[in-house]
């Protein structure tokens, strides 16, 4: 086995996941995380830094100021990292789309391996969609971190086109 392969799986193994949850999109997590699902039992468990973190699950609406942080935290994760678009909202702006305030997609600033639809997706649709992304790393698919690097000037182009030329530089925590 190569040793590309072997550290897919064996990372596929272990996954730290770092939740960002606005809105309605928070109140799906703690039946995934606690007993009645325990997304733990495969492996999967919830991480409070993002430097320590595999996945970065983004539920609810993000408006530009929220956006800004998930470019940060995104960032400052290791690689690989995976992000999960979970709901409507970080997909297509949800029932916020028209809000001049709203971010309606998500995949326009920062990769997105999966996609949860709906409305708020219920727990098992996230359970689902993360033993998808633990398999997708194992078969070595789950790989749109790279195309942060290999198309950055994509990404950063419409960051700069939101927050102006020197949002890094003027942006405060």
């Amino acid at each position: 086995m190569e040793w590309a392969r072997l550290i897919d799986k064996v990372t596929s193994k272990s996954l730290w996941m770092m939740m960002y949850c606005t809105g309605c999109g928070a109140i799906e997590m703690p039946p995934t995380v606690t007993s009645r699902w325990d997304v733990e039992r495969f492996g999967i468990m919830p991480m409070a830094t993002p430097r320590q973190a595999d996945i970065f699950l983004i539920t609810g609406y993000l408006t530009k100021k929220t956006l800004k942080r998930v470019i940060y935290v995104y960032e400052q994760m290791p690689e690989p990292k995976y992000v999960i678009a979970h709901g409507s909202c970080p997909i297509d702006g949800g029932i916020y789309y028209d809000s001049y305030n709203t971010i309606n997609r998500l995949d326009l600033f920062i990769p997105v391996d999966l996609y949860i639809q709906g409305c708020m997706p219920r727990a098992e649709a996230v359970m689902d969609a993360l033993l998808k992304l633990r398999e997708m790393v194992e078969k070595g698919e789950a790989n749109a971190w790279q195309k942060y690097h290999e198309n950055f000037e994509y990404y950063d182009k419409n960051q700069k086109a939101l927050f102006g030329e020197n949002w890094r530089a003027v942006m405060t925590l």
